[in-house]
C-alpha cells in the first residue's frame, strides 16, 4: 500500500472476488516504473496499491468468459481503450477518456488482481508466448509506451537519435531506435552507472549531461543537431538541451513530463523557421503492447539484462526507494509470490 515514496507499507486485504465476466489473475513478476515514484502524482490519490507493469497466472475465470483458461500465463495492461470514440477511430487510443479511467483492482503490488471485463473485451489480456519469461513480460507494458512515441515521431532507419536521460525508458528508447536502424544513437544522463548501461545497450556516444549537450551532439553528427529528440526526465535542464540540440526539420518528443505547474518556453521564431515539431506521447495502446511483446519474445529487445533486482512484497518499499534515488539500479521488480 503506497502512501509516499518513503512510506510503502505490507497490508493484509481481501483476496479479490471476481465476477462472472471477470477474471483473477496471480501476479508472478511486477516492474516499479519510474512514474510510480512521481510523488506528486501518486500521493493524491494515496493510499493506493500501485503496480502496472504486471505478468502472472489466470488463478480463476468467470463462468462467461470464454476466451481464457485457468493456468494460462499472461500479461495484463490497466489501461484499455474503448477504441470506439473520435480519439480512437483517429488512433489516438492515448488519449480517450475510457482509457484514463480503467484500472484493475487492486494493483500490480498485490498477490492476486481482478481484471474487469472491459480490460478483456478491450484487449487487455494477452496470453505469454511459451518463449517469455514471466520477468521479461514486466517490460510489454513500458516498451509500449516506448514503441507509441517513436511511431508518433517517425523514427526511421539513418536518423540520429538523442535521448536524454538513460533511466528505464530512456534505455529503451535507445534500443528500439537501434533496431529500427537510426544511424547514430546519442544518450545522456548525470549518472556514469546510467551512462555506462547507455552505452552498453547501443549508444554510440553518451554525454554527461552536465556537459554542454547542443554542442557535443552537433561535434558528433557533422555539425548537425539530432533529427529526432526523445527527452525522457522531467529535469528542466534537459528540457531545454532538447531545445537546442535538435536539427531543422527535426522533431522533439516529450516523452517524460514537468511538475505540475512548470512552464516550458519555446522559441517560437526559431523553431517557426527550421520546421520544428514538438510532439508528446503517454502511455500504450493494446496495438503497441501486442507489438512490444512480439519484439521481446522474438528477443529483438533483450531486456533481461535491465533487471537489477528483485524484491518481495515484504520489500516492496525497498524497491521504491531504489527507484526513486536512481542510483546503481535500473529495472526493480517486486515478486509477490516470495
Amino acid at each position: 500500500m503506497y502512501y509516499n515514496n518513503s512510506d510503502v507499507r505490507l497490508e493484509e486485504v481481501p483476496k479479490p472476488e471476481i465476477g462472472e465476466n471477470e477474471i483473477l489473475v496471480k501476479v508472478i513478476a511486477s516492474g516499479i516504473c519510474g512514474s510510480d515514484v512521481l510523488e506528486w502524482y501518486r500521493i493524491k490519490k494515496a493510499p493506493l496499491v500501485l503496480g502496472h507493469e504486471i505478468s502472472g497466472e489466470i488463478a480463476e475465470v468467470g463462468k462467461n468468459v470464454k476466451d481464457y483458461k485457468v493456468g494460462q500465463r499472461v500479461f495484463v495492461s490497466h489501461h484499455v481503450p474503448c477504441n470506439e470514440c473520435i480519439y480512437c477511430k483517429r488512433g489516438q487510443h492515448t488519449a480517450c477518456e475510457t482509457l484514463h479511467t480503467t484500472k484493475f483492482y487492486p494493483g500490480g503490488f498485490a498477490e492476486y488482481l481482478r481484471v474487469p471485463e472491459i480490460n478483456i473485451k478491450k484487449g487487455g489480456v494477452l496470453v505469454l508466448p511459451g518463449t517469455l519469461l514471466h520477468d521479461e513480460g514486466t517490460f510489454i507494458e513500458p516498451l509500449g509506451c516506448v514503441l507509441r512515441g517513436q511511431r508518433v515521431m517517425n523514427v526511421q532507419k539513418g536518423n540520429t537519435v538523442l535521448v536524454l536521460g538513460s533511466g528505464i525508458s530512456g534505455l529503451l528508447h535507445i534500443m528500439l531506435a537501434k533496431a529500427k536502424g537510426a544511424g547514430k544513437v546519442i544518450a545522456t544522463d548525470v549518472s556514469e552507472y546510467r551512462l555506462n548501461a547507455a552505452k552498453k545497450l547501443g549508444a554510440d556516444l553518451v554525454i554527461d549531461a552536465r556537459e554542454n549537450v547542443p554542442e557535443k551532439v552537433k561535434e558528433f553528427n557533422e555539425g548537425r543537431g539530432a533529427d529526432k529528440v526523445i527527452v525522457c526526465t522531467g529535469a528542466m535542464p534537459a528540457m531545454k538541451q532538447a531545445l537546442e540540440s535538435v536539427d531543422r526539420g527535426g522533431s522533439i518528443l516529450f516523452f517524460a513530463t514537468t511538475l505540475p505547474g512548470v512552464d516550458l518556453p519555446i522559441p517560437m521564431s526559431d523553431f517557426w523557421r527550421n520546421q520544428i515539431t514538438v510532439l508528446t506521447s503517454y502511455a500504450a495502446a493494446p496495438i503497441d503492447l501486442e507489438e512490444s511483446m512480439k519484439l521481446i519474445a522474438e528477443r529483438k529487445i533483450n531486456v533481461t539484462g535491465m533487471i537489477t533486482h528483485r524484491v518481495g512484497l515484504a520489500d516492496a518499499g525497498k524497491g521504491f526507494k531504489l527507484m526513486a534515488d536512481a542510483g546503481d539500479s535500473l529495472k526493480v521488480i517486486v515478486e509477490p509470490q516470495k
